[in-house]
């Protein structure tokens, strides 16, 4: 319970880092979503440690790629 408290706020954080670094190209529902689906894509690991590090790199990279008006 605690693990799962921890991975939110951590979650929580990157959205509020990605909405911040690509406000001028994404909006932040953009950003939200791009990290709820990098999120989702690790639901069955077991392992949820490093999650949140690979989930921001995930959403990151979406965004880069992606244009605004793409995403």
């Amino acid at each position: 319970m605690v693990a799962r408290a921890h991975e939110e706020d951590a979650i929580r954080r990157v959205v509020e880092r990605l909405t911040n670094a690509f406000s001028a190209s994404h909006d932040p529902a953009e950003a939200e979503a791009a990290v709820a689906k990098a999120h989702a894509s690790f639901d069955d690991r077991p392992v949820r440690e490093f999650v949140p590090v690979l989930v921001e790199r995930k959403a990151r990279s979406f965004l880069n790629s992606h244009p605004a008006d793409e995403a």
